[in-house]
């Protein structure tokens, strides 16, 4: 096995080389691939750009021949994640490492993303101190910033170099994680601040019946991160208490998880207990990032970096609409609850979200448009014990069931 190190060589050879000798010198074999395109290389590659690009589905002669740098980083990433994944696939892969700009990173964490969880990847990047999410999606990938532009050996791209090297090295030579970590079920779950109570309570009863409970904060990479597991077949139930994120992707919030959220469960007949936490609200950064549109609407201010919007009566029934378009769909069994008393914190009497004619428009859509065992109307709030220990069962009398 041996760690795959993407570079483009034409303008990274050197720097490809330095690490490769770092992690060799260490013990770790490495398989240097090529992902250039256009200048000459000196630097000896074991999988050539020409290798690569057949991987793409085309030739290196006709990618130069459109001159189109944009085309040509798109295949070789698609060409990347192939490579990585035959490798996986064939256990010859302890890693991936990767290096470079804007082409590079593009190149190098699409192949990283194809990776299930626990393989070792480390990008040093010059685009590491923004906002990298576009680059880590939902995967566990190490992004190191270059501080300096990767153009050439100097002391600092020496330093940082050598330094990302030796965390790979670091994790592809640790122990693994002990079986008893990981020979538990595993449930997903998904929660908020406003329904922490409620999740809270109903990972104790199902960690004591022997599950082991990942809790997904909504956040967005959050429901993403929880729907990819699932594609990955690693969870046994869900307990998706807080679908805040279809809120957010209706109405314009910006914590959406995206138009596959409440997807996966279903497509891969995983029994889902689902609920409609948070539901109540659409969330935006500071006061001052809320989009002129809803000035004028029920905001709350959670804190400096967080203000709320309450959902509407016509913005609920959407939602209920979307959780029952999405949820008639699933191949698994499917129980929603529908907390009558409030669905998060601030939505229950003597709080700001407090509207029992919203709260209505949410279920009676859930209602209509779900085969009437599959809902459950509990007269509870979301974060009251009762609810929270409803949910539990429920899960774990489909889980036993299926």
């Amino acid at each position: 096995m041996s760690v795959y190190l993407l570079a483009t060589l034409d303008t990274k050879g050197d720097e490809a080389d330095f690490v490769r000798e770092h992690l060799e010198a260490q013990g770790v074999a490495v398989t240097l691939v090529d992902t250039g395109c256009v200048g000459e290389t000196k630097t000896a590659a074991d999988v050539s750009r020409e290798v690569l690009f057949e991987l793409g589905g085309t030739d290196l002669a006709t990618v130069q021949a459109r001159g189109d740098r944009g085309h040509a980083v798109s295949v070789a990433a698609e060409a990347a994640v192939r490579l990585v994944e035959q490798a996986h696939a064939n256990g010859q892969l302890s890693g991936v490492f990767g290096l470079g700009g804007s082409a590079g990173t593009t190149i190098g964490t699409a192949a990283m993303r194809a990776l299930p969880l626990g393989v070792p990847k480390v990008m040093v990047s010059t685009l590491a101190a923004g906002n990298v999410q576009a680059f880590v999606g939902v995967r566990d990938i190490v992004m190191v910033n270059s501080v300096v532009d990767i153009a050439g050996l100097n002391r600092i791209s020496r330093t940082v170099l050598a330094e990302a090297a030796a965390a790979m090295v670091g994790m592809v030579q640790a122990d693994p994680i002990a079986p008893t970590q990981t020979e538990r079920p595993i449930i997903a779950a998904t929660m908020f601040g406003v329904t922490t109570p409620c999740v809270e309570r109903a990972r104790k009863i199902l960690e004591d019946e022997g599950y082991e409970v990942l809790v997904f904060h909504a956040t967005g990479t959050g429901g993403q991160a929880m729907e990819s597991l699932i594609e990955d077949g690693l969870v046994a139930g869900v307990l998706d208490v807080t679908t805040t994120e279809i809120a957010d992707e209706l109405v314009g919030g910006v914590l959406t998880a995206g138009a596959d959220r409440l997807t996966a469960a279903g497509r891969h007949g995983i029994p889902q207990v689902v609920s409609v936490g948070a539901t109540d609200m659409v969330n935006f950064w500071g006061l001052q990032t809320v989009p002129d549109a809803f000035k004028q609407r029920q905001l709350y201010r959670h804190n400096d970096n967080v203000t709320l919007m309450r959902t509407t009566l016509a913005e609920c029934r959407d939602i209920g609409r979307e959780i029952v378009r999405k949820l008639e769909k699933a191949q698994g069994p499917v129980k929603v609850l529908l907390p009558l008393q409030g669905v998060s914190a601030i939505d229950r009497e003597g709080e700001s979200f407090h509207d029992p004619a919203a709260r209505e428009a949410l279920f009676s859509e859930i209602r209509r448009g779900l085969a009437g065992e599959q809902v459950v109307d509990v007269d509870a709030h979301i974060n009251d014990d009762e609810f929270a220990t409803k949910a539990a069962t429920t899960l774990l009398a489909m889980m036993r069931n299926a």
